[in-house]
């Protein structure tokens, strides 16, 4: 039986069974996840509204998706309610709002998502749309980490790192920013690399380095160029070019 109608049977797939039909067929599975989604399932209604918002198999329409986000949100879906924060805090169909994106946030982290544990810890973290509060954001950082969160492993190495919270028990930086490195996270990968040639294993440090450019985004390559060009090492410093150079290719 195809993928595709099983949801139209209202069956739901799992996450990896719908990236495969949307990887295969884009056009296809966003039909199928119409159908589906207008029949009530839930898991379809907040994928619809991620492909909606990122024009994948279907025109982009970020003030639909946030429709479908709301509609699996107020059926208690976790990471519809994180996508309307997302939506909400950087005005994705919508007039950006950090205070309404931190009751999304809270809505999924309260569920246990670790996306929603992050994204609600960049607000505290940061002071937008919540009072800036340091232990808080620690928390939910350090709680997605354990979950397997990359990004939120690196973020709980920074704090650590730059003593911002108390922290007793808890591995060093470095074996934070380790362990977000090998799980995929760009600026974890150049947290790593930073560390590793602070101890003077720079071979080590390039190779991260060289991962880091290959999933790093243009804000991210723009800021590691500065910080690259200060090297006091020169097979680091020479990796500042490789940055700009591809930081241009991105940008076009």
């Amino acid at each position: 039986m195809s993928a595709d109608w099983r949801l139209r049977r209202l069956e739901v797939l799992d996450n990896e069974q719908l990236q495969a039909m949307l990887a295969a067929d884009p056009r296809k599975a966003a039909q199928a996840l119409v159908i589906a989604a207008g029949q009530g399932v839930v898991d379809a209604q907040a994928l619809l509204g991620q492909i909606l918002l990122d024009g994948r198999g279907i025109e982009r329409d970020a003030a639909l998706a946030l429709k479908w986000f709301a509609i699996a949100a107020s059926r208690g879906h976790a990471m519809a309610h994180n996508m309307l924060g997302r939506c909400h805090e950087h005005g994705w169909g919508c007039e950006a709002s950090a205070e309404r994106a931190a009751g999304h946030y809270l809505h999924a982290a309260r569920a246990g998502l670790d996306w929603g544990l992050y994204n609600l810890a960049n607000l505290w973290g940061t002071g937008r749309g919540l009072a800036l509060d340091h232990a808080r954001a620690f928390a939910c950082y350090l709680q997605a980490a354990t979950m397997g969160h990359a990004k939120s492993m690196n973020l709980v190495g920074r704090y650590l790192e730059q003593g911002l919270v108390m922290a007793a028990d808890l591995p060093a930086p470095k074996v934070w920013y380790k362990r977000s490195a090998q799980a995929g996270d760009f600026r974890g990968q150049f947290s790593h690399a930073a560390m590793l040639a602070e101890e003077g294993d720079i071979d080590t440090a390039v190779m991260w380095l060289q991962r880091a450019l290959e999933g790093g985004n243009t804000n991210f390559l723009r800021s590691s160029v500065a910080v690259l060009e200060q090297a006091r090492q020169p097979a680091i410093k020479a990796m500042a070019t490789l940055y700009a150079q591809r930081l241009q290719a991105l940008e076009g």
